[in-house]
């Protein structure tokens, strides 16, 4: 069994993750969020010094397509290594970070100078769970003819509000920071 810290040195830098996207919307939005997004001169960047991160992630996912441009603008900032792995590549990995039992994503592992994880972020912000499950509850059943076409409106509409919205941006910059913080 692969320790966390091999997964990381195997992983890709983040930079030539975002070249590979394959999904061409959700990179487009991923790079406007990356673009548009400052980190906050808070002090929480020179916290993350001798840190490096991991992603857990996929291309084709909005929650990605948010939250991967925020945390590699955090890295930056804080001069440290971040890298992604895909979820579906290597199970092994994921399966030992499951949320809620299943393997959602993206996750992110903080790693020490040691190559411990010393925190975990992940998949969501709580505002954008709330958001997503109230989105949800509006959905018809899934036995309703109209469920596929209503569900990839509602994420359409989600994923619109994550790349134009900032205040998308900071639940997730606030949150990230909150737990790294509490973990170190």
């Amino acid at each position: 069994m692969k320790k966390d810290i091999e997964f990381f040195n195997e992983a890709l830098p983040m930079t030539e993750y975002v070249a590979r996207m394959t999904q061409d919307d959700l990179k487009a939005g991923s790079e406007k969020i990356y673009n548009a997004f400052t980190v906050p001169q808070d002090g929480f960047a020179e916290k993350l010094s001798g840190l490096r991160v991991l992603a857990i992630t996929e291309d084709w996912c909005g929650d990605a397509m948010l939250n991967n441009p925020i945390v590699q603008k955090i890295a930056e900032a804080a001069h440290i290594d971040m890298r992604a792995a895909y979820r579906d590549a290597d199970t092994e990995l994921i399966d030992r970070y499951l949320t809620n039992g299943g393997r959602a994503i993206p996750i992110y592992l903080f790693f020490n100078e040691a190559g411990d994880v010393v925190a975990k972020w992940g998949p969501r912000a709580p505002q954008l769970q709330q958001m997503v499950m109230d989105a949800r509850a509006t959905l018809p059943d899934k036995e309703d003819p109209t469920f596929d076409e209503a569900q990839a409106t509602m994420y359409g509409k989600l994923r619109q509000q994550y790349v134009e919205d900032p205040s998308m941006w900071a639940y997730v910059y606030d949150d990230v920071k909150r737990t790294v913080e509490q973990a170190l």
